[in-house]
């Protein structure tokens, strides 16, 4: 079973580029932004906590994140791996993947990181939220806190899956197609 997590800041186009990498490599697409999305749109207890934290532009807490990561590794169809999607962010979360894998008799693949330039972030994310009604993408300073948390949180984990080996960065700038066509040549390798 492969597991490969997509990395990258907010923006990077991640979500646009997993459709493909999930139809053309047979995966679990594993987006903790979706899942979180969807408890909100549920109204649960989970999807109103989810919602004050992340209109912030403030991470949700690692144990909710991990049990719907941990749910969903259970409940999957006949898959030939997942990719995940907004998870890990942290290096505590990295961990606990490595935890949540290794009872599994598992590890993770590869991290595909797709970088892009902080200018790039935002207008990416300005432009989606025009395109997706995502309030929580509309404020300039809910976009800037969400770069600053990624440099801040989530780049350490650079380091993290660089040590083992695993870390993977490709060009985020170009065509939807020439960013595919990169992630693809760098996934045939595993």
């Amino acid at each position: 079973m492969k597991y490969s997590i997509l990395f990258g800041p907010p923006g990077a186009g991640k979500g646009t580029q997993a459709a493909s990498m999930v139809e053309n490599y047979n995966l679990c697409h594993l987006s903790t932004g979706a899942l979180l999305r969807s408890e909100i749109a549920a109204g649960t207890p989970l999807g109103l906590k989810a919602k004050s934290l992340i209109e912030a532009g403030n991470l949700v807490p690692d144990e909710v994140v991990e049990g719907m990561i941990a749910s969903r590794f259970a409940s999957a169809p006949a898959v030939a791996g997942f990719l995940l999607d907004g998870f890990p962010r942290t290096i505590a979360q990295a961990q606990a993947l490595d935890a949540m894998l290794k009872e599994r008799g598992e590890e993770v693949t590869a991290v595909v990181s797709i970088m892009i330039p902080d200018e790039m972030i935002a207008q990416r994310i300005a432009h989606r939220a025009t395109i997706e009604g995502r309030a929580d993408d509309a404020a300039p300073e809910i976009v800037q806190n969400r770069i600053d948390t990624y440099h801040q949180k989530t780049e350490p984990i650079i380091g993290y899956y660089s040590a083992a080996g695993k870390y993977h960065e490709i060009d985020g700038t170009g065509t939807i197609e020439e960013v595919a066509g990169r992630i693809s040549a760098l996934m045939n390798k595993f």
